[in-house]
């Protein structure tokens, strides 16, 4: 009977361990492997700290924080440039994040943007990770424009982003001289960035007529208003190379 009751008991141990070891990181956290590793959190589930308008003041109200998760409340379909963007500026980082849309939603994350005279909106300076419903918007009838592409630069696989309603996860890695994106775990783009050939590809594309797109070395990270409702969560970043140790 002793026998019995241990086994049963050893076998109690290792399912709950099994289920606490299957259950996912809390939201909008770092686990003690990722800060050794140097990731840091650029949204803290709680409010917009460390976030502003691209025009330089506090946040837009166009955009709140809910049930751990940032907003996009508009539904107009209209862009008014009320981009939500990080106060800090950003060279060689990697970044991850969550992303959803409803049906027929747009944004993006765009980054390298700055805020210059000649260039007024984040889109004109900042390479963007498009965020899409394909299914739904009439942008995922251009290769280009689809989920997880870097917009009108890259053509993603099919079917690498999920429905509508569903989470995503995105990642860039922007280093020196190159750009890499992944959505849910598939690369969607790797492309040179500053020499000839990302040349050639930003003359082919809708951004030749903006001479100071993809350009930068660094800057800050957007979070696009497209004017339909997006949300993001689990916003994390890990700056790399000799950026690691900029202030």
């Amino acid at each position: 009977m002793g026998i019995k009751v241990l086994a049963a008991a050893l076998l109690m141990a290792a399912a709950t361990g099994s289920a606490a070891s299957s259950q996912p990181t809390a939201l909008n956290t770092l686990t003690a492997a990722e800060r050794q590793a140097g990731w840091t959190l650029l949204f803290n589930g709680r409010d917009l700290t460390g976030w502003r308008s691209f025009a330089g003041g506090p946040p837009p109200s166009t955009w709140r924080v809910r049930d751990g998760m940032i907003e996009l409340t508009k539904d107009d379909g209209q862009m008014s440039g009320t981009d939500l963007v990080t106060a800090g500026s950003y060279g060689a980082f990697e970044l991850t994040l969550d992303w959803k849309v409803e049906a027929g939603g747009n944004s993006g994350v765009l980054y390298l943007a700055r805020n210059v005279p000649q260039a007024s909106q984040v889109y004109q300076t900042g390479l963007e990770m498009q965020v899409l419903d394909d299914a739904g918007h009439a942008d995922g009838k251009i290769p280009s424009h689809r989920a997880g592409s870097l917009y009108d630069i890259t053509v993603p696989p099919a079917g690498a982003s999920r429905p509508a309603g569903q989470w995503n996860r995105a990642r860039l890695l922007v280093e020196p001289g190159r750009i890499r994106q992944w959505l849910n775990g598939i690369p969607t783009a790797a492309v040179s960035y500053g020499d000839d050939a990302w040349r050639k590809r930003v003359a082919a594309s809708k951004f030749a007529k903006m001479p100071l797109f993809g350009t930068f070395p660094s800057g800050v990270i957007a979070l696009q208003d497209h004017g339909e409702p997006v949300a993001f969560r689990n916003v994390k970043l890990r700056r790399i190379g000799a950026s690691a140790v900029a202030k």
